[in-house]
């Protein structure tokens, strides 16, 4: 799951509905199906290939897909779901600018080939001569300024969100950004994978330079130069490990003090550009980079500094502008980096748009049809069984002193739980559309957006606002607000099964419920207090317990090999694998409690405590590519599916229990190296 960063009185009053025998086998049928295993491969050897085996057989990689597992396959349905809603409004006489008629006007555009092809960079073109005819270094502040009004982010981004030590209050935050590839690591690693791919990074700018309009050897000297740039962002750049640890990334500021720090980018100016008066109280995430900057205009030619400008302009565009750029775009970042032989067909990319710029104007049509009210209702049982479970958890910790107990039990029972929809929509009503380029609709929406954002910016922060959109198949954690979201998106199969038993239910979706809870003492949540303020609320004792314990993750998944020598990144992953063994344990504490005085069957042979983690299991079952492989170890927060599982099980001894494993078998370690944090 996702944590915003980058998500039960248990048998006393409501427990999953048990069924009879026959209705068992029915929704086994749905829930579990035996053609998922591969019973060739023994539960003790590999657990991820027993539960998943089969499905991997029967479920091979499309060539549009660099991963391909049960979250891709739902999130394709939903995607189908969204599409036919899109076309229903496509196809009537709209009012304009009403939000169907946004809704339908900015899909029709960015379905329209041919148009797409005729316009080539003329949609970008203005924006490409502004910054040619730039003359002198004072006026980038100018130009970035308006790019990212567009959401180009070139150099750094700036955006408003709660202070970290007033959760109540929006406040500016300065955000290192500006490289073409995903973060630092990619510019700094070193070996022969990690040169190969900024080679063809290169290679790649110099072709989509030349796609609008530059001769071959002035395209590569550009791209060199970019390269160069951005090369010299990212040795200035936080590394992603850092970039996890909220006091790091907490550096309040003055305008005065910013400006100290950065003579040869206008802070000041910038900062009235973009309509922002606040003159100080600004939190400066890496203070470091901000003088970077600075320092980089400097030394950079005027002519250098203008080729990178244009290649973030041209970077950002690509996907709503001609066929040869966006094929381009996608030789590189699809291709290259994530393995995929084929793009996606069009309309699926396209939703994909208007579901980003018009998330809450779909989503709540997309409710009125495909999210019943009794699914609110019963996970907002199932999500009061798993916080009860964690507060016994607790309770019961043998390492933590009483005194932060008691904090964290306020913080728990604080968190605030969001099901399904908003209870108050997003108003586009200020958003006005026109019927003339797929990508000048995409930066009114993005412009529109950064409006919203600005005007929210010193004043009291809206706790009822989503930041994820009802058709989302996902969920998150918030530290700021102290809440939990699950959108409506990931309530469906295999997640969330409104008639199936209590195994398979809290296997999958009650292990969700427990990841996001856990997101508020994982590593980086255990940071913010009960009302979502940066505090230190641990005892000193306490602290050094948890980061201790929490190192027994960062070894084990560190020693994991991913592929080939590439190892997984522990410390990277962390937060993650904290969430992922906590939603285990909460759940599985959970499912028992919920359990109790109830008939539990066994179904095609496999007792209810194994059909948790089979259901567990089957959640994160996929095909996925070498490259991808490689791609997600650098740059995500997550573990691979398989790790997910295997990484998880073998120190959990309720798994242990539940399928015979014994020491000597490849899913077990001993207890002494379980981590046992909550």
């Amino acid at each position: 799951m996702k944590s915003i960063f980058k998500l039960m009185a248990c048998g006393l009053a409501f427990g999953l509905t048990a069924c009879n025998s026959n209705q068992n086998q029915s929704m086994e049928d749905k829930a579990l199906s035996m053609a998922d295993l591969d019973t060739t491969v023994s539960a003790s050897a590999d657990f991820y290939a027993y539960a998943t085996g089969g499905w991997q057989k029967n479920n091979p990689l499309p060539n549009d897909k660099s991963r391909y597992g049960s979250f891709d396959i739902l999130a394709e349905e939903t995607d189908k779901k969204v599409k036919d809603l899109i076309q229903e409004l496509a196809n009537k006489k709209n009012e304009e600018n009403s939000v169907e008629w946004k809704i339908a006007t900015l899909y029709n555009l960015g379905m329209d080939e041919a148009k797409l092809n005729a316009d080539g960079i003329s949609p970008i073109k203005p924006m490409l001569d502004e910054i040619d005819a730039m003359t002198d270094k004072a006026q980038i502040v100018d130009m970035v300024a308006k790019m990212h009004h567009q959401g180009v982010s070139a150099f750094f981004g700036l955006f408003g969100t709660s202070d970290p030590a007033n959760s109540d209050l929006n406040i500016p935050w300065y955000y290192q950004s500006g490289l073409g590839l995903a973060n630092k690591e990619y510019y700094t690693d070193k070996g022969e994978r990690e040169d190969l791919i900024r080679q063809q990074y290169v290679e790649h700018i110099g072709k989509m330079f030349a796609l609008i309009g530059y001769s071959e050897e002035d395209a590569k000297a550009a791209a060199k130069n970019v390269f160069e740039i951005e090369d010299q962002l990212a040795n200035v750049s936080m590394g992603s490990v850092e970039e996890r640890d909220p006091f790091k990334t907490t550096n309040k500021m003055t305008v005065e003090e910013m400006s100290a720090k950065s003579p040869n980018f206008d802070i000041a100016k910038y900062l009235e550009l973009q309509g922002i008066t606040v003159k100080e109280n600004i939190n400066v995430c890496q203070p470091l980079f901000l003088a970077g900057v600075s320092d980089i205009i400097a030394k950079q030619s005027l002519d250098n500094l203008k080729q990178y400008l244009k290649w973030n302009v041209v970077n950002s565009s690509a996907s709503y502008l001609n066929e040869d750029l966006n094929k381009q775009n996608f030789e590189f970042y699809g291709k290259t980096l994530s393995g995929v032989p084929v793009q996606q067909d069009r309309w699926k990319r396209v939703v994909r748009v208007v579901n980003g710029n018009l998330g809450e104007c779909v989503g709540e049509i997309f409710v009125q049809k495909y999210f019943p009210p009794e699914a609110k209702e019963r996970m907002v049982t199932l999500v009061e069984n798993l916080r009860s479970a964690f507060g016994e958890r607790i309770k019961n910790l043998d390492w933590m002193s009483e005194e932060t107990k008691a904090k964290a039990l306020e913080k728990l029972a604080a968190i605030t739980v969001k099901i399904g929809y908003p209870d108050k929509w997003k108003d586009y009503s200020k958003l006005l559309l026109k019927e003339d380029s797929y990508y000048a609709n995409v930066v009114r929406c993005n412009e529109f957006e950064f409006d919203d954002m600005v005007s929210k910016i010193g004043k009291p922060v809206d706790k009822t606002e989503w930041g994820m959109t009802p058709q989302t198949v996902n969920a998150y954690y918030n530290p700021s607000t102290n809440e939990i979201c699950f959108p409506a998106g990931i309530l469906q199969p295999p997640f969330f099964y409104m008639d199936a038993d209590d195994a398979v239910n809290y296997g999958a979706i009650g292990v969700v419920i427990g990841h996001e809870m856990t997101h508020g003492f994982d590593d980086q949540g255990r940071n913010f207090d009960k009302d979502g303020n940066l505090a230190c609320w641990w005892t000193e004792e306490d602290a050094a317990k948890f980061t201790e314990r929490a190192k027994v993750l960062i070894d084990r998944y560190s020693a994991i090999v991913v592929l080939d020598t590439v190892h997984a990144n522990g410390e990277l992953s962390l937060g993650e694998n904290i969430a992922d063994y906590g939603g285990l344990k909460i759940s599985f504490d959970a499912f028992k409690k919920a359990s109790e005085g109830k008939k539990q069957p066994t179904i095609n042979g496999f007792t209810p405590e194994q059909r948790f983690y089979l259901s567990y299991a089957k959640v994160w079952a996929n095909n996925i590519r070498d490259e991808e492989i490689i791609r997600r170890t650098k740059e995500d927060v997550h573990s691979l599916g398989k790790w997910r599982v295997n990484g998880q099980l073998i120190g959990i001894d309720d798994f242990h229990k539940a399928f015979g494993i014994k020491e000597g078998d490849a899913m077990y370690i001993p207890e002494s190296e379980w981590a046992k944090i909550w």
